[in-house]
Parts: C-alpha cells; sequence; structure tokens
C-alpha cells in the first residue's frame, strides 16, 4: 500500500460515513414528520373522543413505556443474533403503517391501541439503529456530533409534521385527515430505510477500530458509572413532561388556539433540532457539564406551559424541545463509550428500557396530578428535573468523552 492508499483510505470511510449518518437522519426525518405530526394532536384528540386527563397522560406514559421498555429485547436479540437490519425494517414498518390508520378511528380506546403499536415499532428499531450510528462517530468527530446530526434532521422532520397537520386543521378541521396526509412522509421513511439497507449492508465496517478506548472484551456486566447515570437519566425521565398532557393543558384552559397547538409543537421541535446540533459538538469537546447546565434550564418547562400565557407558553414549549433535545441526542451519546462494542446494542436496550419506565411512572403520575393541582405537577417535574444534577456531576468527574 503506498502512502497515497494510506491517505485516501481515511477520507474514503469518512465519506462513506458521513453518507450513512445522513441517509439514516433522512429516514429519521420522515419518521418524524409522521408520528410527531399525529403526536402534536394526540392529546386534543384523544379528548374529543372522550378520554380524561388522566387516560391521557396514561396512555401516553404506556406508550413511552412501551417504546422504551421493549428496547431491552431488542438491543439484546440484536445483540445476540446480529440481525440489525431486519430489526430496523420490521420496527419501521409497524411504525409508520399505524400512524395513517388513527384516520380510522371514532373510539379513543382504539387510537390509544394505535399509539401503543407505534410505540412498539420504534422501540424495536432504536437500539439497532443508535448502534449503527456509534460506528461511524470515530470518523466524523465524536458521538456527540453524530447523534447531534441525527436529531438535528429528525428534529427537522418532527417540526415539519405539526405544521402539516396544523395546516390540515385550519383548512378543514379535520384530524382524520390530517392523520391519513402523514401516509406520504411514512412512505418516504420506508424508502429511505430500504435504500440504507441495499447500500450499507455491513454499516459495522465503518469502525474500524471498535475497540479502542472500550473496557476488555471478556469484561462482565456494565460499570457502576453506567448505573448512575441510568439513575440520572431516570430522575430526568420522571420529571419531564409528555407533550400530549402540554397540548390537554393548552386546550383545556384556553391559553392556546386549538390550531396553534401544533406550532407550538413545531417551534419546540425546531428548538430541540437545533440544539442537538450545537450541544453535541459542545459535548464532544467539554463533556457532561454540558449536560448539566441544559438539565438544569429544561428544568423550567413546567411553570411556564402549565401557568404561562400565549407568549410565556410558547417560551416554555421551546424549552421542553431543548430537553427533548437532550434526551435523544446527548444522553444516548454518552452511553457508548461506556460500555463494551460487542454489548452496544443490548447496553442503548436496557438503559432506555429504564428510561421508558421511569417515563410511564412519571407521566402517570404528572397527568393524576394535573386533576388534583397544577402547583403540584409543577412542583414534581422540577424537583426531578434538578434531582439529576448532582447524579450527571457524579458521572463527570468519572467520565471522559471519548471523541
Amino acid at each position: 500500500m503506498t502512502s497515497s492508499d494510506t491517505a485516501a483510505g481515511p477520507s474514503k470511510v469518512t465519506r462513506s460515513a458521513l453518507r450513512f449518518v445522513i441517509l439514516l437522519g433522512f429516514a429519521s426525518l420522515f419518521a418524524d414528520f409522521t408520528y410527531e405530526g399525529s403526536r402534536s394532536v394526540l392529546g386534543p384528540y384523544l379528548g374529543l373522543l372522550g378520554a380524561s386527563a388522566a387516560a391521557v397522560g396514561i396512555v401516553t406514559g404506556f406508550g413511552e413505556f412501551v417504546g422504551y421498555g421493549l428496547r431491552l429485547v431488542s438491543g439484546r436479540l440484536a445483540d445476540r443474533t446480529g440481525k440489525f437490519w431486519p430489526i430496523i425494517l420490521f420496527g419501521y414498518t409497524i411504525q409508520m403503517i399505524s400512524v395513517p390508520l388513527l384516520a380510522l378511528t371514532t373510539r379513543w380506546e382504539w387510537a390509544a391501541l394505535l399509539v401503543i403499536i407505534e410505540r412498539t415499532g420504534k422501540a424495536l428499531r432504536n437500539p439497532p439503529r443508535d448502534v449503527m450510528l456509534s460506528y461511524a462517530a470515530r470518523e466524523l468527530g465524536g458521538y456527540g456530533w453524530v447523534f447531534g446530526i441525527h436529531e438535528a434532521m429528525d428534529q427537522s422532520g418532527a417540526m415539519l409534521g405539526p405544521l402539516l397537520v396544523s395546516a390540515v386543521l385550519g383548512w378543514q378541521g379535520s384530524y382524520h385527515l390530517a392523520f391519513a396526509v402523514l401516509a406520504i412522509p411514512a412512505a418516504f421513511n420506508l424508502a429511505c430505510v430500504g435504500a440504507a439497507r441495499l447500500l450499507f449492508p455491513k454499516p459495522h465496517l465503518l469502525d474500524s477500530e471498535a475497540t479502542r478506548n472500550q473496557p476488555p472484551e471478556d469484561s462482565e456486566g456494565y460499570p457502576r458509572v453506567f448505573w448512575v447515570y441510568l439513575a440520572g437519566a431516570a430522575a430526568v425521565a420522571v420529571g419531564f413532561a409528555d407533550y400530549p398532557l402540554i397540548a390537554y393543558h393548552f386546550g383545556e384552559a384556553g391559553t392556546v388556539p386549538g390550531t396553534w397547538i401544533a406550532i407550538f409543537y413545531a417551534i419546540a421541535m425546531g428548538v430541540s433540532g437545533g440544539a442537538s446540533l450545537l450541544f453535541g459538538r459542545l459535548f464532544d469537546r467539554f463533556g457532561f457539564p454540558v449536560l448539566i447546565v441544559l438539565s438544569i434550564i429544561s428544568a423550567a418547562f413546567a411553570p411556564l406551559v402549565f401557568l404561562g400565557g400565549f407568549w410565556v407558553a410558547m417560551i416554555g414549549a421551546a424549552i421542553w424541545g431543548l430537553g427533548k433535545g437532550v434526551h435523544e441526542s446527548i444522553i444516548p451519546a454518552a452511553v457508548a463509550p461506556m460500555v463494551p462494542a460487542h454489548r452496544r446494542a443490548s447496553a442503548y436496550g436496557l438503559f432506555t428500557a429504564g428510561y421508558g419506565l421511569f417515563w410511564f411512572g412519571g407521566s402517570a403520575v404528572i397527568g393524576i396530578l394535573y386533576e388534583w393541582s397544577l402547583p403540584l405537577v409543577i412542583g414534581f417535574c422540577v424537583v426531578f428535573e434538578l434531582a439529576a444534577v448532582p447524579l450527571f456531576a457524579w458521572v463527570s468527574r468519572r467520565t471522559t468523552v471519548t471523541r
């Protein structure tokens, strides 16, 4: 091999890694376009079909529990079988089919079932997809940057979907038509996933140094820092209200007009995507102090969205979106360098299963507290969001972010 070949090799791999991340990013863009478009009005829609605030909180919370809890199974299955792509393809397929089917529902119980099926699809495909993304991290400069790029594209779709739904509602006032239109981005998602499978059948080849700076291959279990980090993430999840309940509050309190509820969600997703890109890069450079600062800031969402008028609630929705971006990019990015490469899918599955369990519990409690007292809801959210800070600080002193 000549010196020019040596120099050209990494450049070619880097270009391939970037193309892979961008293609998966487009898949996620259309996926979020689809399901976040539906979720932006899910709370008011369930309410229209007769669901109570407690039912909305429990359904959406249980959906998140399924969406995270089943990742434990998906991650272990991916590690044991190595069948990353079949799991991803199946997960995306059932997720994309379930959203347009909401157009056919006339009872909130059937809509709730489709919400759970949609979350099941997301649960199946996420751990192997996140591992695939991690393979590109070393070539592109760091885990935070790669997950930040992906999340920025992801949230671009999450911004466009609610805007389309809002436009359809403003035009025809029909939830059923809005859900039916979402079949279009769902089809684009499946096309992108299929293209990624054909072009990159073995994405692990993008990472030629998958075990560098990793624990030994024969190590058992996960390090203590992983468990403490999971505890901090769980605290964040408990206090983070799901948007359908926030949307339900906007509708019940009358602080945000119906057609603006989806626009608020689009604003939140726009903030989430931009913040993921910026703070993902900062996380690679400065590490956990970035996560600590963002956790403190995101705790402010609760008093703003639940007590504020139109403009204050808009700011609260933007801060909620900032927290959402942290959840979807920086928090998972930090997991990869903590665990052995050959157990990465299982680690992601375990981590997000625990995260989802506490999100379900927190969402259910928040929904019940909402029926009693808004100050209780706000206090609950803020206390648990801030409870993660000392745990993240402990992890920060014992972890170096791997670029």
